[in-house]
C-alpha cells in the first residue's frame, strides 16, 4: 500500500475554542469543501458528522473529539491542478471545562491548531485555556474571527482582545467586507484582492477589487500587516524600507517559519454558518501550518538505560506511535487512535507496548470520518488512525518497534474535581457496571473509579457535574445500565505544612518466624522542580510524591527498601485529617534496621506505612480544597448582586470588564460553594446571566470549614 500523500503534504491540525465559537460548524464546512459530505450538518438540527454521539445531538455540544481526513487544493491553484493538494487528518475538539482531556489529547498530538473566536466576544475564558494548553505543546496556530454575520460582531474588537489577552504577534491577514447582516465577504491584505462567496453554499469564491469605501482601511492595515511580518527577516525588512514591492510568495516562506516557530499567529475572519472565509483558511493552514517534517522530532527515552532519545518524522525511521485516545465502538468493539510519530504500521503485524513491556498484535486499521470508517493496511510516519485489537494499551502508552524500544513523553491530565456515590439499581446491573466503569475510565483519564474502604460504596470522580452527569448517561445508553447516584461531593486533598521525622518498628514474635521491619523516614512539603532540573538516581518523583532514598551502609538490605516506599504510597491513600488522599509530599527514609532471619517485606512495608502515618500526624496536616475560576457575565444593572452572592460564597472578585452591554465578573471561589450556582444565579438575574468556570489550583481550606468537613464525615 502507497501513501496517499507525501509526507510533505499532509496537515494534522485541531480545530479548538471556547464553547459555542462555532468549531463544529467550522468542521462540518471543511467537510463539505474537501467533498467529504455531499450535505452540510448543523448543530442547531442534530445533524453533524463529528457531533456523532446521542448526548452530543442532543445538547449541542462537543463532548468526544472526532477525526477525520479528507483532501484540499489551495483555492488559489486553478481548476484541476492538484500539485499543491494536502492531506488533512482533523480532530473537531469539545469546547466544554468539564472535557479538557480531550483538548489535552489531540493537541498533543496534533502539529498545529485552527483557533476559532466568536466575532462577538472575541476572547472568552477557554478560549484563554486552550490557548495556553496549545502553548504549552508549542503547537502553532491561525486564528479565525467566526461569527462575523452576528449582531454586535467586531473584527477590530476581537483582534484586540487577541493581542491584549493571548498575544502580541497576532497579525491580520484578511479584513471584514461589511459586519452583521452587511457581512458579504473577506478583503485578502497581502494579495490586496476582495473575495466574495457565491453560489450554492458558497463554494464558488469571486476575486474583485476591493470596494471604494474600504480601500484606505485596507492600504492602512495592510501597511501594519507587512511591517508585522518584515521585522522577522532582514533581506525583507530592507526591502520594505527601500520602498520595493515585496514578492508574495518571499512573504508567505516567513510568515510559515514563524509561524511553525510560534512567533506570528495569522487571523483570519469570515463566518462559517453563512458559508463565508472557511476556504481561505483552509489555504492559509496548506501555506503556513506545519506538516510533519517541519517540526522537531519527537522525544522520549529509552526504557532500559533512561537516555534520552528522538525520532524523525519518516517512514524509514523504527516504529514509534502514541495511542492517544480509546473509544468503544458498538461495531467493531475498542478502538485505539494511534498518532505515528515514525517507520510505519501495518496491520496484522506485531507491535511493542514499551510502556507496559508487552507485545500486542495489530488487528485492523482504520482510517476514521468521525464515526464512518474505512479500512486501511498500513499507517504512514505524521499519520493518525484507529486499531481494532489492542488489548493492554491506554492513553498515552507507546507502541513501537521491539529491537529499538523508546517510550514517548507521556500526556499529564488533569485531576479529578467532583465525586459522585453511584450504586447499580439490580443485582443485574452489578456486574454490567463494573464492565461499564472500566470502558469508561480506560477511554477517559481523567474520570477515575474507586470504593470507599469503609463503607465499600463505588465512587466515581470527573471533572466537573456535566461530565459525571453524561458518563452516567452513556452508562446507560451505551452499556444498559441503570445506576442511582448521589449529590456530587467536593474531591478534597490533604497535605503536610511543616517537616518532621517519625520511627516505627514492626516486631512480631509468635512461635516459629517472626516479623521485623524498622525504618526512620521524613516527611516535608513537596517543592515544584527547577526547569531543566535533573532527579537524582537515588530519588524516585511523579507530580505529587517524591521518595528519596538515603540509606548509607547498607543499615536496610536494598531489597526491602521498595517495599518501604510500597507502604508509603499506600498510606498515601487516607489521610489524616479526614481521611482524603495525602498530596505534594516528600519522603526521605533515612536509617533503619533489619534482621538476619525475621525481616520480610511485609514488615518493612507495615513500618513504612506506620512510620509516614506518624510523621504526617506531626507535620501539621490540613485539608487542601479545589479553587474554580469562574467568569460571570451578567446585564449591569445585576452586577451589585452577583458580586455580593460570589463574596457570600468564599469567593474572591479578581478584575471586571465591559463586554458590549453586560459586564464580564471575574473571581476565584471554592468548588464546595458552587454546586447548584446555575440555579442561583438565574433567578437572581431573570435567566439573563451566565457562567463558565474550570479548576484553577487546590488552596488551604480555613480552620472553621475544615471542622465541618471534619464533623461531616464522622
Amino acid at each position: 500500500m502507497e501513501r496517499l500523500s507525501p509526507i510533505e503534504k499532509v496537515r494534522n491540525f485541531g480545530i479548538i475554542a471556547h464553547i459555542d465559537a462555532g468549531k463544529t460548524t467550522t468542521s462540518e464546512r471543511v467537510l463539505y469543501y474537501t467533498g467529504k459530505k455531499h450535505k452540510i450538518g448543523e448543530v442547531h438540527e442534530g445533524e453533524t458528522t463529528t457531533d456523532w454521539m446521542e448526548q452530543e445531538r442532543e445538547r449541542g455540544i462537543t463532548i468526544t473529539s472526532a477525526a477525520i481526513t479528507a483532501f484540499w487544493s489551495p483555492s488559489y491553484m486553478p481548476e484541476g491542478d492538484t500539485s499543491k493538494r494536502c492531506q488533512f487528518n482533523i480532530i473537531d475538539t469539545p469546547g466544554h471545562v468539564d472535557f479538557t482531556a480531550e483538548v489535552e489529547r489531540s493537541l498533543k498530538v496534533l502539529d498545529g491548531g485552527v483557533v476559532v473566536f466568536d466575532g462577538v466576544a472575541g476572547v472568552e475564558p477557554q478560549s484563554e485555556t486552550v490557548w495556553r494548553q496549545a502553548d504549552k505543546y508549542k503547537v502553532p496556530r491561525i486564528c479565525f474571527a467566526n461569527k462575523m454575520d452576528r449582531i454586535g460582531a467586531s473584527f477590530d474588537h476581537c483582534y484586540k482582545t487577541i493581542l491584549e489577552r493571548l498575544n502580541k504577534n497576532c497579525v491580520r491577514m484578511q479584513l471584514p467586507i461589511g459586519t452583521e447582516e452587511n457581512h458579504e465577504g473577506v478583503i485578502d491584505l497581502l494579495r490586496m484582492k476582495a473575495y466574495y462567496f457565491e453560489g450554492d453554499m458558497g463554494n464558488k469564491i469571486v476575486e474583485k477589487d476591493i470596494p471604494e469605501n474600504l480601500l484606505a482601511d485596507a492600504k492602512a492595515a495592510r501597511a501594519d500587516t507587512l511591517e508585522r511580518i518584515v521585522e522577522h527577516d532582514d533581506k525583507l525588512m530592507n526591502e520594505y524600507l527601500e520602498g520595493k514591492e515585496i514578492n508574495l510568495d518571499e512573504l508567505k516562506k516567513v510568515i510559515r517559519r514563524e509561524v511553525i516557530a510560534n512567533k506570528l499567529f495569522p487571523l483570519f475572519c469570515g463566518s462559517a454558518l453563512k458559508n463565508k472565509g472557511v476556504q481561505l483558511v483552509l489555504d492559509a493552514v496548506i501555506d503556513f501550518l506545519p506538516a510533519p517534517v517541519d517540526i522537531p522530532p519527537v522525544k522520549g527515552f529509552d526504557p532500559a538505560t533512561e537516555a534520552e532519545l528522538e525520532r524523525k518524522a519518516s517512514d524509514a525511521e523504527p516504529l514509534a506511535a502514541m495511542a492517544f485516545k480509546l473509544q468503544s465502538d458498538p461495531f467493531v468493539g475498542q478502538l485505539t487512535y494511534v498518532r505515528v510519530y515514525s517507520g510505519v504500521l501495518s496491520s496484522g503485524s506485531y507491535v511493542y507496548n514499551s510502556t507496559k513491556g508487552t507485545k500486542e498484535r495489530v488487528g485492523r486499521i482504520l482510517r476514521m470520518h468521525a464515526n464512518d470508517r474505512e479500512e486501511i493496511q498500513q499507517v504512514f510516519a505524521g499519520e493518525i488512525a484507529a486499531v481494532v485489537g489492542l488489548k493492554d494499551a491506554k492513553t498515552s502508552d507507546t507502541l513501537c518497534d521491539e529491537d529499538k524500544p523508546i517510550i514517548l513523553n507521556k500526556i499529564v491530565f488533569p485531576n479529578p474535581v467532583v465525586e459522585l456515590k453511584i450504586e447499580p439499581k439490580t443485582k443485574a446491573d452489578q456486574e454490567k457496571m463494573s464492565f461499564a466503569l472500566k470502558r469508561l475510565s480506560d477511554e477517559d483519564p481523567t474520570f477515575k473509579v474507586k470504593t470507599d474502604e469503609e463503607t465499600l460504596e463505588t465512587i466515581i470522580a470527573g471533572m466537573g457535574e456535566l461530565h459525571l452527569e453524561i458518563l452516567v448517561d452513556r452508562m446507560k445508553r451505551e452499556f444498559g445500565v441503570n445506576a442511582n447516584t448521589g449529590k456530587p461531593q467536593v474531591a478534597y486533598r490533604e497535605t503536610v505544612t511543616t517537616e518532621a521525622e517519625a520511627e516505627n518498628k514492626y516486631i512480631k514474635q509468635s512461635g516459629g518466624k517472626g516479623q521485623y521491619g524498622h525504618c526512620v523516614l521524613t516527611v516535608r512539603p513537596l517543592k515544584p522542580l527547577e526547569e531543566g532540573a535533573k532527579i537524582p538516581k537515588n530519588v524516585k518523583r511523579d507530580d505529587h510524591f517524591e521518595f528519596i532514598n538515603s540509606i548509607k551502609g547498607g543499615v536496610i538490605p536494598q531489597e526491602f527498601i521498595p517495599a518501604v516506599e510500597k507502604g508509603v504510597r499506600e498510606a498515601l491513600g487516607k489521610g489524616i485529617v479526614a481521611g482524603f488522599p495525602i498530596v505534594d509530599v516528600s519522603v526521605e527514609l533515612t536509617f533503619g534496621s533489619s534482621h538476619d532471619v525475621d525481616s520480610s517485606e511485609m514488615a518493612f512495608k507495615l513500618a513504612g506505612s506506620m512510620a509516614f502515618q506518624d510523621a504526617c500526624k506531626r507535620a501539621r496536616p490540613v485539608i487542601l480544597e479545589p479553587i474554580m475560576k469562574v467568569e460571570v457575565t451578567t446585564p449591569e444593572k445585576f452586577m451589585g448582586d452577583v458580586t455580593g452572592n460570589l463574596s457570600g460564597r468564599r469567593g474572591q472578585i479578581e478584575g471586571m470588564e465591559d463586554r458590549y452591554g453586560v459586564k464580564a465578573i471575574k473571581a476565584k471561589v471554592p468548588l464546595s460553594e458552587m454546586f447548584g450556582y446555575v440555579t442561583t444565579l438565574r433567578s437572581m438575574t431573570e435567566g439573563r446571566a451566565s457562567f463558565v468556570m474550570e479548576f484553577d489550583r487546590y488552596e488551604i481550606v480555613p480552620k472553621n470549614v475544615e471542622a465541618a468537613i471534619v464533623a461531616g464525615k464522622k
